[in-house]
């Protein structure tokens, strides 16, 4: 009898090889198998008459073998299936490559179903390589089926036919771990409904009612696990401030803060004088301030006593803050210190005593804050910039360092409302959305390549004034399997300084150098030795370089909208007039839209939204650095008014059942989600 533990190897069809081909999908034993969902669906209910066919289109037909199969061999490994089936309103011409056992499986006169993309002509159709069986069979074709993503050695028809047997053998076995009352209060179907159905779904509304039972579960399983965590740190004595007069540190500063600035401070006031630890998201889009944000917590804190360290990172980033921060701290009497690799030996040993001794109440620095040799004597503050960047991993290993110290994360890139909601559930959420007077509003143009000779002239008069670009393409190095006219980054700032600047101080930049070679062109372009800077998306979280007038993005279609607007922001950070130009020839429907939002808006908060849109979470966190559970089913642009009513209906279970002792399968389940994340996640 197989159970759901039951190992792969064990199910008809796959054995040993197969199995180590399954294992690369993640899939091990029926468990695995059952909960590996589609990733699309073809539907092979209708059939056509051979001349209602649309070249281009797939579909179903039913028809007559017509003659004998003819085999030719073209040359060696290379031989041909050809036949012709016939119905009513036509014939339609099939081949078939490297499938010489067919020329005795068709015989003259057998009705068989074809299923497969339809070539040739209206007059005169034809189909390569399609699905066939039998009329009246219906396994393959007269119903919906399942496309799962696949692997080397893997096939569709082996995975749904191993599907099926593992959903025959025990999908009674899958518990239903939603308590009662929410299946019914949110109309959701029995988990074997929802797991028959999302791989072969009886109908369209079959299908749906699954996937929304899967997409809920997951999202309520993330809920629950994210309310827990919060909860979890509600029991975490923090070490609770006092009041600090602000007004001094208000005074020194050169300008007035924004409104939105005042408001975070005062969160963060509330959440260091509160009994728990603060664990805030202050997020704001470039240049909304968030440095000054956390120079006033810096600045609570150490007057309570309390030790910061602000993590960067980068070393030119950490230097960047130190060289904003200690001349305003410093006067106020916080000592203030830089700790990177590039640190003296000498110079860190001197700082490492003062930090142990509490007499430096604020060091900033890279992932060298994270050595084991940078003791603290009362860590009571750590602020990290751009958190998708570090991971919660490293947000965990600087906290470790104190003891439940309070935490600042500053991240610059805009995330939707309900998408914070999800991916910092643990955090407390304030955001910027007002620029500081005096930001320069960057002029942003979408213009396809033919613009090139205009676009370089424009370059060449701002350098002349005195101004420097940026120029940033998709690739590092040429690459045989992507389209040509993609930009590679070191072969275009070659062909730039021979070809259309050879007077200009051109260098290139990208994420395979070492981080000092990167180092030392971001300095380089900084103190303005260099003119252009031919870059991939490195400088998406960069450096102020005020002089920098001009972002042009090579092939523009292949960023995401929420990294076009990063890389904008790397321009328009000095007096002078900015701006953007956005080059792509993609005409697609869904790049129009993308490039007119850019054109048209300079809100951080609306391009996120309408980047959830078009493309999903996916591009906000390219590899899921954030440490969260990943979402099969759900699809946060999608799902948003799922997502509020699990974000509900987890709030009303963890009321009535704290600890969820009434609920031991779902407590397993969400215990097992975050078990990979647990140490990092609190």
């Amino acid at each position: 009898m197989a159970t759901l533990n039951t190992d792969i190897r064990y199910i008809k069809g796959v054995g040993e090889a197969r199995a180590k081909s399954l294992a690369k999908l993640g899939i091990t034993d029926l468990r695995s198998l059952l909960s590996y969902f589609p990733r699309a669906y073809d539907d092979r209910r209708a059939y056509k008459k051979i001349a209602d066919l649309i070249p281009g289109e797939n579909a179903c037909v039913c028809a007559v073998i017509a003659g004998e199969p003819k085999l030719s061999r073209i040359r060696k490994g290379l031989d041909l299936i050809k036949l012709r089936a016939v119905d009513e309103t036509g014939a339609l011409e099939l081949t078939y490559f490297n499938q010489s056992y067919l020329k005795n499986t068709f015989h003259t006169g057998d009705a068989y179903v074809f299923f497969g993309r339809a070539e040739g002509t209206p007059s005169r159709p034809q189909m390569t390589n399609p699905l066939f069986e039998r009329e009246g069979t219906y396994q393959i074709t007269g119903r919906i089926m399942p496309i799962y993503p696949l692997t080397a050695g893997i096939s569709q028809s082996m995975l749904y036919k191993a599907v099926e047997q593992g959903l025959a053998a025990c999908v009674d076995e899958l518990p239903d771990i939603l308590p009662e009352n929410v299946r019914l209060v949110y109309q959701l179907c029995h988990t074997r409904f929802a797991y028959e159905n999302i791989h072969f779904p009886t109908d369209d509304e079959a299908l749906s009612a699954a996937r929304r039972r899967l997409a809920f579960e997951e999202l309520f399983l993330l809920a629950l696990g994210l309310k827990l965590l919060r909860e979890r740190r509600t029991f975490v004595a923090g070490k609770q401030c006092k009041k600090v007069d602000l007004s001094p540190f208000f005074t020194s500063l050169p300008f007035s803060l924004t409104g939105a600035q005042r408001r975070a401070i005062g969160d963060i006031a509330r959440d260091l004088t509160g009994q728990r630890p603060m664990n805030r998201l202050v997020q704001g889009d470039v240049g909304s301030g968030k440095t000054m944000v956390a120079a006033a917590a810096i600045y609570m804190a150490a007057k309570n006593g309390l030790q910061c360290a602000l993590m960067a990172p980068t070393e030119i980033l950490a230097e960047q803050h130190y060289r904003s921060l200690a001349p305003l701290l410093e006067p106020l009497g916080i000592p203030c210190a830089l700790l990177t690799a590039s640190t003296k030996a000498k110079e860190r040993r001197a700082l490492n005593e003062r930090l142990r001794s509490g007499e430096l109440s604020l060091v900033i620095g890279t992932h060298a804050l994270l050595s084991p040799d940078v003791q603290y004597q009362n860590l009571g503050l750590v602020v990290t910039d751009e958190q998708h960047r570090f991971g919660v991993d490293q947000r965990a290993a600087l906290s470790a360092k104190g003891d439940d110290p309070h935490l600042l994360v500053m991240s610059a890139t805009p995330i939707p409302r309900t998408l914070a909601l999800m991916i910092y559930g643990d955090l407390d959420v304030s955001i910027l959305n007002e620029l500081p007077p005096g930001r320069q509003k960057i002029d942003t143009f979408a213009v396809p390549s033919s613009y090139h000779e205009r676009i370089y002239a424009f370059l060449r008069k701002l350098v002349a004034e005195g101004r420097q670009a940026y120029i940033v393409c998709p690739m590092v190095s040429e690459n045989d399997e992507l389209p040509d006219e993609r930009k590679a980054v070191t072969a275009h700032a070659e062909m730039l300084q021979k070809e259309v600047f050879p007077d200009l101080r051109i260098a290139p930049i990208h994420g395979k150098m070492k981080p000092k070679e990167k180092d030392a062109v971001m300095r380089a372009f900084a103190a303005h030795e260099i003119d252009v800077l031919v870059s991939t998306t490195v400088i998406e979280v960069g450096v102020d370089v005020p002089n920098a007038a001009l972002m042009l993005i090579e092939n523009a279609e292949c960023f995401g909208l929420s990294q076009l607007h990063q890389l904008r922001g790397r321009v328009g950070r000095g007096q002078h007039k900015s701006y953007c130009v956005l080059v792509s020839d993609n005409k697609g429907e869904e790049n129009k839209q993308r490039l007119k939002v850019m054109s048209s808006t300079s809100d951080g908060f609306a391009i996120a939204e309408e980047d959830l849109k078009l493309r999903g979470p996916g591009d906000f966190f390219g590899s899921r650095q954030h440490g969260l559970p990943s979402l099969r089913v759900a699809d946060l642009s999608c799902d948003l008014s799922l997502l509020h009513e699990t974000q509900s209906a987890a709030e009303q279970l963890l009321a009535a059942d704290p600890a969820l002792k009434n609920h031991p399968l779902l407590k397993a389940r969400v215990e097992l989600l975050f078990e990979l994340n647990a140490d990092a996640m609190n």
